[in-house]
């Protein structure tokens, strides 16, 4: 999908130079999923202490 977006270029250069992303599309793009993955996180921790899960990780670890 195309948009048109007045972001500001020293935000936008930063986020390049901080991330080694090359193309303000991937930068945007990453940005994007980084907000969905941090919502989804977000969304699973009010959960924490909840649920009740009975895992015994040595068992898990000699699964395979």
């Amino acid at each position: 999908m195309r948009t048109t977006l007045d972001l500001p270029e020293s935000l936008i250069d930063e986020a390049m130079q901080i991330t080694q992303i090359k193309t303000k599309t991937a930068l945007i793009i990453q940005a994007l999923e980084d907000i969905v993955r941090k919502n989804k996180v977000a969304g699973i921790k009010k959960f924490k202490g909840k649920i009740d899960l009975d895992i015994d990780l040595s068992v898990l670890r000699e699964r395979k």
